[in-house]
């Protein structure tokens, strides 16, 4: 794994987090002139802790590109920008003793975005992120004893497309956007401020 060991997955998989919830019935945040162009999840090298659960490659893939599609897919701008996600490593939490042992589910990985019209990479180091189950009462004593691997997944990769999400805003000239457009999408993001109707470059 790059950047992290799998001791560092596990060791992350305990932290705690604030609760989280579900955005994508909510009018999407403006992303300037935004589309989504190629939308893939590379994970021919990911690494997979001893302790978690597994779930195939293909699953792994497509439910990262299900989770970018769904938030992205709304956006019909002209800059077109490819994301790739490519998978470090994660952790799927098992069962454990509730409260002491119930480690959160992790996932590290290094997204990539490319400018569609021209090829160049807008991000040449890569941008590593580490995302994590977040608290709910379904997760409270550890989401082994009450969830699947798949819901387990689902939660994590609409993580990382939601850090997708802020990592646009947090880059305005990518997508067409002016700083005060930007800051102002960010608030609405993080819930500081109330939702605008959908801007030009999202579909109806």
């Amino acid at each position: 794994m790059r950047f992290m060991s799998v001791a560092g997955v596990v060791v992350a998989a305990f932290a705690l987090a604030a609760c989280q919830t579900n955005d994508l019935k909510e009018p999407p945040v403006p992303l300037g002139d935004f589309a989504l162009g190629v939308n893939v999840a590379i994970t021919d090298k990911v690494q997979v802790p001893s302790v978690s659960r597994e779930v195939s490659i293909e699953v792994l893939e497509k439910t990262i590109t299900d989770a970018v599609a769904a938030r992205f897919g709304r956006y019909s701008g002209t800059k077109l920008i490819n994301i790739g996600v490519y998978v470090d490593g994660y952790l799927l939490a098992p069962p454990g003793i509730p409260i002491v042992l119930s480690p959160s589910s992790v996932m590290i990985v290094t997204l990539n975005f490319f400018d569609d019209a021209t090829g160049v990479k807008l991000n040449p180091e890569g941008t590593q992120i580490t995302v994590i189950e977040k608290g709910s009462p379904d997760t409270f004593i550890g989401s082994g004893l009450t969830q699947t691997k798949e819901k387990q997944l689902q939660t994590l990769s609409y993580n990382v497309a939601k850090r997708i999400e802020g990592i646009l805003l947090q880059n305005p000239a990518w997508i067409g956007m002016t700083e005060a457009e930007a800051k102002a999408a960010l608030a609405q993001q993080n819930g500081d401020a109330p939702q605008p109707a959908p801007n030009a470059a999202v579909m109806a």
